[in-house]
């Protein structure tokens, strides 16, 4: 990555832990937008609290996602597992089906209000890029590397671990990484079931007319987004190279 990229993206991680911890300080920016002595900055609770609320809930709904999919995408790549491949695609496109908002509706009375229902709608969200990479990055090995593999020796378990998920991670982190920014966004939606997150700035904003709160959550979740999308990026990028410095020398 260019020097002026980093230089960048180390700026936006700054004005956003500025911006978080000591929102006050850019109230300036937002009073523009304000109308009838409205607040410029949001005064419902604190910023930083609720970001860290927001990635709490992705970070566990896509931790979930990522542990279902996998295992669904090894399970249908082994020769037993090969005939329930269509039923997992059925099941993994659930979540892309039906809108986030139906999903926390069906949710609310069977779990209640708060994270539950956001959590069920972003982990049925997010299996259907982690399961499609798994499948791809894992078909992708090509048959003669498994060969060689089983020439030395190895069982199908240490085929698995040892030579197919770590060429197919890079595929699959992309996946993740996909499935990480759908999350971000989609979250914002579960304030409407009394989920902590940065929607409650959102909501809060469209409520009151005040323009000035809706930017305020829209930016630092656009934020999070680009930031988290370049770091996970990085990831693969150093996977992928390791892998090939890996290849070369083996070659």
């Amino acid at each position: 990555m260019s020097a002026p990229s980093l230089l960048w993206r180390g700026a936006a991680l700054v004005l956003l832990l500025l911006f978080i911890t000591a929102p006050q300080l850019f109230a300036f920016a937002f009073e523009p937008l304000t109308v009838n002595g409205a607040p410029a900055i949001y005064n419902q609770g604190s910023l930083l609290s609720l970001t860290l609320s927001h990635l709490r809930i992705v970070f566990l709904a896509t931790l979930a996602s990522t542990i279902l999919a996998l295992g669904l995408g090894i399970f249908v790549t082994r020769p037993s597992g090969r005939e329930f491949l269509p039923l997992s695609r059925s099941l993994v496109n659930i979540g892309q089906t039906f809108p986030p908002v139906a999903v926390l509706a069906i949710a609310v009375p069977l779990v209640g209000f708060g994270e539950k229902p956001t959590f069920i709608a972003l982990f049925l969200y997010g299996l259907l890029p982690i399961f499609e990479n798994t499948l791809t990055g894992l078909m992708e090995v090509s048959p003669q590397t498994l060969d060689a593999a089983k020439g030395m020796g190895m069982n199908p378990r240490q085929r698995l671990f040892q030579v197919e998920l770590p060429l197919a991670l890079p595929v699959i982190l992309a996946g993740i990484r996909l499935s990480v920014i759908i999350s971000l966004g989609t979250a914002t939606i579960g304030s409407t079931v009394a989920a902590k997150g940065l929607g409650e700035v959102i909501i809060a904003g469209l409520q009151s007319n005040n323009v000035a709160f809706v930017l305020q959550g829209g930016l630092v979740v656009a934020l999070l987004a680009v930031l988290i999308h370049d770091g996970l990026g990085m990831a693969e990028r150093r996977v992928s190279a390791k892998l090939g410095r890996a290849a070369d020398e083996v070659s």
